[in-house]
């Protein structure tokens, strides 16, 4: 098993989170969601720039989306990562300017503009997440792949209870 996150061997299913022993798990799942999440804004910044210097972090997300899902209409690309209409153009006017994503006519639809990532975008977001899997690999190389699985799954169903009640 791995040490908790100050590398103290804490383990949440003690019960040690709550001094009243109130939702003790649910402060312990707290924690730790707190210190991922503040830990995954740090990495995103950097992975960020790592694609580009001038890579703003919110941008990297999109850039994601785009490379695992495939050319995507402004609209959806808002809708998924939760922002407006405005603030999308600026962020796809910025990649533009970058070189990383370019604007496509949808075929469906000759009125409406798909969004897709540039070859120089591909090959960019492509290195930093093969960088950053290595990272993983290495950082979590003492757990056991079962481990390692069943976090992977777990978050996804955490990711999937938290999308059902986002909506």
């Amino acid at each position: 098993m791995h040490e908790g996150a100050k590398g103290d061997g804490w383990d949440p299913a003690s019960g040690d989170a709550s001094p009243t022993g109130v939702d003790r798990e649910f402060l312990a799942l707290e924690r730790e969601l707190t210190v991922l999440l503040r830990r995954a804004r740090a990495s995103q910044g950097e992975m960020a720039r790592e694609v580009h210097p001038d890579l703003e972090s919110s941008a990297y997300g999109l850039l994601i989306r785009l490379e695992e899902c495939g050319s995507q209409r402004a609209t959806e690309l808002a809708a998924y990562i939760g922002v407006g209409k405005a603030t999308m153009s600026r962020q796809l006017r910025a990649l533009e300017e970058l070189g990383l994503v370019a604007r496509e006519p949808d075929p469906a639809d000759g009125r409406a503009w798909l969004v897709a990532l540039t070859r120089e975008g591909r090959s960019r977001v492509a290195r930093v997440r093969e960088a950053r899997r290595a990272r993983y690999g290495r950082r979590l190389a003492h757990w056991d792949r079962g481990e390692v699985a069943e976090l992977a799954r777990l978050l996804h169903e955490l990711n999937g209870v938290m999308a059902k009640h986002d909506k």
